[in-house]
């Protein structure tokens, strides 16, 4: 079975970028997170579980890799 040129398609480069891009932010995040992780720590485990959801969850993922992946697959920040 042969692969039909017309249906070949080029990979983009904002895919490579982004990935590099996602794993930078990942490790800046665990920096910044493990800075305070000292002061998060003085809280009560059951105040602690929801800020580290929060900080892990919807502010590394949620928001700002949202607008990245729609950008790595359309070239636009936001879809649409």
């Amino acid at each position: 079975m042969s692969i039909d040129p017309r249906h070949y398609h080029q990979p983009s480069w904002r895919k490579p970028v982004g990935m590099l891009a996602i794993v930078g932010l990942i490790a800046l995040w665990a920096v910044l997170v493990g800075s305070l992780s000292g002061q998060i720590g003085t809280l009560p485990m059951w105040a602690q579980v929801p800020v580290y959801i929060f900080l892990g969850l919807i502010w590394i993922w949620i928001l700002p890799l949202k607008r990245l992946l729609a950008w790595m697959e359309t070239g636009r920040w936001r879809r649409g």
